[in-house]
């Protein structure tokens, strides 16, 4: 674990709590979430205790319901909160489990804000955006506090600066501030291009921008520039003076090879002693030792490339399956290694073979997902992997696509099927959680984290050296119990169940290199330093898989 220090605050000797605010302008996507959370990487190697909150502008009380490829993965945490993918870079980065107090969309503001109406809280008022909305927006941000002090709150706001959407929480912030002039921080990220036929930086869309949020009543103390390489200080000395910045506060964020570069590059440019001054804190020593050196064994260049197939139905676009992708290259910088990721779309493999997209992998992992498409593929693609004794790793999803496998295809349930997709299927391997048949689809998901029990002498217990583990859950589909003793006399193991044994959590095969699937998804408490065990040990054992089929198992 790469272990941060955090302040352990007594409640009778607490300061008050510092604010900090990042907004994005020119364009979307340049990286609010990877700033906020290295700058809570930075705060809390200083020794401060900090906590990052996301607020979205989309009208959606949450993601859930959103295609990933509208909003990406949907991340979930301990509580249930199905929140947008920037509080997985969050969690990763600061090491630190948030709850659903954590993100807040402007569905979920509204819907508070009506059902007060609803209720006569506001007295017979009109209610408009001024003062209602913003005030529900206001509580929102030190809505944190309620669990615990924190010495910073780094609070996101999503889209960009003179987007519709965004205004009423660009106002929040503006009023906040007013009343807590000397505990702000603004940092305004924004793109500054390169022209490579004139050679030249264009500071003009940052000098827009940062016009743009002036206008709306913020002047950022800090400006962070994306660019493709370093700002001259010419250029800084440009934006400080038309964007009235200490030119201090203009920090230059250079495109870099990975998301955990940057804090470093940060720290490089002193953003975290800017930001102490900015708030009275003191500059403390920042102990970045152990974060140095997970970077240096992630960039590491005699690291063996081991290739890893993720089967999905999402590969068009990588955030769809974020946190799998950094989890994956958690264990392998744990086991002295580089992933290089073989995009397989499961629906390629329905018009051709499995053989075809998966000959020369040294291990499979089919990730979690919603809806029928493309199962068959996954379906092709776990019979290949299970039968070529590739190690293989089933999430969530993944988990089901492997059970219709082996009913097929081993115990010879010829028509087993998924009661997801097949309602009316004879043999349904896996079917909707007991109790909940019938009942409306958006109280059927089972979400958080659930306790699972662990079977002594498995490659479960042997990841995990626990008798009892917790984690998190996304789904509504189970493991039909009804098949659980046919699939145990085939040579299936069920080494995670739930404490009274109702609900199967895991299983996996002895006798191969790795074999395992799971009803969770442990990609979203891996951290950077310390790996996930389940995607440690199937790492490691790709790792040191041959790509020929061997009679013994993996043994570490």
């Amino acid at each position: 674990m790469i272990h941060l220090n955090p302040v352990m605050s007594d409640p009778n000797t607490q300061k008050k709590t510092k604010y900090i605010f990042v907004t994005g302008g020119v364009v979307s996507s340049l990286g609010k979430g990877i700033c906020a959370s290295s700058l809570g990487v930075l705060l809390k190697s200083q020794g401060y205790s900090v906590t990052i909150q996301k607020f979205d502008p989309y009208l959606n009380l949450d993601p859930g319901t959103m295609s990933p490829y509208q909003h990406g993965e949907v991340f979930v945490t301990d509580d249930g909160c199905e929140t947008d993918l920037d509080l997985g870079h969050y969690e990763r980065f600061i090491d630190q489990s948030l709850s659903r107090l954590n993100n807040i969309t402007s569905g979920m503001v509204y819907w508070n804000v009506l059902n007060k109406e609803r209720d006569g809280e506001y007295l017979g008022n009109t209610v408009q955006i001024i003062p209602h909305v913003t005030n529900e927006i206001k509580e929102r941000i030190e809505a944190p506090l309620r669990e615990q002090h924190f010495d910073v709150i780094i609070t996101e706001i999503g889209g960009t600066i003179g987007d519709i959407e965004s205004l009423p929480f660009v106002e929040a912030i503006r009023q906040f501030q007013f009343n807590h002039k000397a505990d702000c921080v603004h940092i305004h990220l924004t793109l500054v291009p390169y022209l490579t036929t004139s050679g030249e930086f264009k500071t003009k869309p940052t000098q827009h921008s940062v016009k743009e949020l002036r206008s709306i009543g913020i002047q950022p103390e800090i400006i962070i520039c994306r660019s493709l390489m370093p700002l001259t200080k010419d250029i800084k000395q440009k934006i400080a003076l038309f964007c009235d910045v200490d030119q201090r506060g203009v920090i230059s964020a250079m495109d870099v090879e990975s998301i955990y570069d940057v804090p470093l590059v940060l720290e490089n440019e002193e953003l975290d002693k800017v930001v102490c001054e900015e708030l009275g804190l003191e500059i403390r020593p920042g102990d970045l030792d152990m974060w140095k050196k997970y970077v240096q064994g992630l960039h590491d260049p005699t690291a063996k490339v081991i290739k890893i197939a993720l089967v999905g139905k999402y590969v068009g676009l990588n955030d769809c399956y974020i946190s799998v992708v950094e989890s994956l290259r958690h264990a392998a910088v744990e086991n002295g290694a580089k992933v290089e990721i073989e995009w397989v779309n499961s629906e390629d493999i329905e018009k051709d073979t499995a053989q075809t997209y998966l000959d020369g992998v040294c291990g499979v992992l089919i990730p979690g997902g919603f809806g029928e498409r493309g199962f068959e593929g996954k379906i092709a693609a776990a019979k290949y992997a299970r039968e070529k004794n590739i190690p293989m790793l089933g999430l969530c999803l993944g988990m089901h696509v492997l059970s219709v496998e082996y009913a097929r295809n081993v115990i010879g349930i010829k028509h087993a099927q998924s009661g997801e997709f097949k309602d009316k299927a004879t043999d349904k391997i896996i079917d909707i959680m007991p109790g909940q048949r019938g009942a409306k689809k958006g109280g059927t998901m089972r979400l958080g984290a659930y306790p699972c029990k662990v079977k002594p002498k498995t490659v479960l217990h042997k990841a995990y050296q626990q008798a009892e583990i917790s984690e998190r859950h996304r789904h509504r589909f189970e493991f039909n119990n009804k098949y659980r003793k046919g699939f145990e006399e085939n040579g299936m193991v069920f080494s995670g169940t739930s404490p009274d044994d109702k609900l199967v959590e895991v299983m996996e095969l002895p006798d191969k290199h790795f074999y395992l699937a799971c009803q969770f998804h442990p990609e979203f408490k891996s951290r950077p330093g310390k790996a996930h065990p389940l995607f440690r040990e199937f790492v490691a054992a790709a790792k040191h898989f041959s790509g020929v089929q061997q009679s013994l198992p993996y043994e570490s």
